[in-house]
């Protein structure tokens, strides 16, 4: 079972980082932005855990700057956020591309 929120010492364990560079992160990037639980720790929902390996992706595997990245994160359109139609368009591209290529 899937926990609603996780401690920081959790997601830094997921992500192999240490809590230092999470709470830098969340000084450098907007979106991260984990509540407090009433003992005032950090608590992560899975929405900001899937954030934090999508920053470390485009930090460490993509090379890209902070502020690259930040960028990144402010433009890119989430797949799940895209009409039907256009994953179904972009689908029958790619086909068409391979049957090309074949």
């Amino acid at each position: 079972m899937e926990k609603l929120f996780y401690k920081i010492g959790e997601v830094g364990k997921l992500a192999e980082l240490e809590p230092y560079v999470l709470r830098f992160w969340e000084s450098e990037f907007p979106s991260l932005s984990p509540k407090k639980n009433t003992g005032g720790q950090r608590v992560y929902s899975k929405k900001e855990v899937d954030l934090v390996l999508e920053i470390k992706r485009l930090l460490y595997k993509e090379g890209l700057t902070i502020s690259g990245a930040r960028k990144m994160l402010q433009t890119r359109k989430p797949l799940r956020d895209l009409p039907e139609g256009t994953l179904g368009e972009v689908k029958k591209e790619l086909e068409e591309l391979l049957a090309i290529l074949a």
